[in-house]
């Protein structure tokens, strides 16, 4: 579908020039010949881009900037004027223009800017969906006793910057905690950096952590930063820390201790402002009692402890999570959402879920494709439970 361009100006000369341009590189070029009637034109549709004269009767540019972000703040706003100065060019950009350009317009540079300004519209639109599906993601499911526990805690812990380890069986959810702790807390804008410590190497553990200097090792052909330095300013999330190496976790304390960081192969310390949130499916007291994890370590990460239940002691939740999976499934497939009714909701609370949430969102998934117009117990019966 072309892009529509929205050509603001008083002076019909202008006018067909750029529309004839804009057209022959492909845009539909829409016009109005004031500010009175672009604003209007501009409530009534919603432009790609709009090029737009500073002086025109009834309304100047300035003010038709003004109203149309007020409207739509994500529009391109692109101003050409022959009557501008440097002042002028600021204030426009100030109030939301994407750029300033004089007349009578450089095309090339004129067609690079609209090209610009609509490439930064999609990606700040899809930023906006993204931020969505990552906020629905982190929606957290449940009314039951453990999961109200759950919430409380973390509205007194997320505004905080205390070091949180979350607990429980794989697939339980703990991904879920953590994220709900940053998006709640004052470190919302900042980043959350994720680091899988089971799925790491021993030897590679303290690079992806602390980042290395060009030559620190036979592979290390360029500087790496870490992840404790791309979280910074925002949380850390170390996800099954159960499984770090004992050198990683004395660095890793180190870091806690000090605030500071020093890239492998480096002798520079970094300082580093970093929320740890950690999480494990191991008992790290056991691990502790066989020398597998540091206790100081322990100590410094556990200041608050959440412990994440499992499906099976919580299956008050199950129909919720059924009617969540089903919702957010359609979505994704782009279908209508199928029907459950209350003997398969009833034979799915029955099931003995090992793999937890997990688990019960790739078994909805089966249901929603291989069912007919209604998810039944009879297709619990034969998809899911042999």
């Amino acid at each position: 579908m072309p892009q529509t361009i929205l050509v603001i100006d008083d002076e019909k000369a202008i006018r067909k020039t750029l529309n004839e341009i804009l057209s022959f590189e492909g845009f539909t070029v829409d016009e109005a010949a004031d500010g009175a009637e672009g604003l209007k034109k501009i409530k009534e549709q919603n432009y790609d881009c709009i090029l737009c004269d500073i002086k025109m009767p009834k309304m100047d540019g300035i003010e038709v900037l003004e109203q149309a972000k007020a409207h739509n703040p994500d529009v391109p706003f692109i101003v050409i004027s022959g009557h501008g100065n440097i002042e002028t060019a600021v204030d426009a950009v100030k109030k939301g223009a994407f750029d300033f350009i004089s007349k009578p317009p450089d095309l090339n540079r004129l067609l690079i800017t609209i090209r610009n300004a609509m490439d930064r519209k999609s990606l700040l639109t899809e930023t906006k969906q993204l931020r969505k599906r990552i906020a629905k993601g982190s929606e957290m499911i449940g009314e039951s006793a453990p999961m109200q526990k759950i919430k409380d805690t973390i509205q007194k812990v997320a505004p905080t910057d205390a070091r949180v380890l979350i607990t429980g069986e794989n697939g339980a959810g703990k991904e879920l905690v953590a994220r709900n702790i940053h998006e709640l807390s004052t470190r919302a804008n900042g980043p959350l950096v994720e680091v899988n410590c089971a799925a790491i190497p021993s030897e590679l553990i303290e690079s992806e952590l602390f980042g290395h200097e060009k030559g620190s090792f036979t592979s290390a052909i360029k500087q790496r930063i870490g992840k404790f330095e791309q979280a910074n300013g925002g949380t850390l999330f170390l996800d099954e820390i159960g499984d770090m190496s004992h050198d990683a976790q004395a660095k890793v304390l180190r870091a806690l201790q000090e605030g500071k960081i020093t890239r492998v192969g480096g002798d520079k310390e970094i300082k580093v402002d970093v929320r740890v949130i950690a999480a494990t499916n191991k008992d790290l007291m056991q691990e502790v009692e066989e020398k597998k994890f540091r206790l100081d370590l322990y100590h410094r990460l556990s200041v608050i402890l959440i412990h994440v239940p499992s499906l099976n002691d919580r299956k008050a939740d199950i129909p919720l999570l059924i009617n969540h999976f089903i919702k957010d499934i359609s979505e994704e497939y782009k279908q209508p959402a199928k029907q459950i009714d209350d003997n398969a909701v009833e034979a799915l609370q029955k099931y003995n879920w090992t793999g937890n949430i997990r688990e019960l969102r790739n078994v909805v998934e089966r249901l929603i494709i291989l069912s007919d117009k209604k998810i039944t117990k009879k297709d619990v019966e034969t998809y899911i439970i042999n």
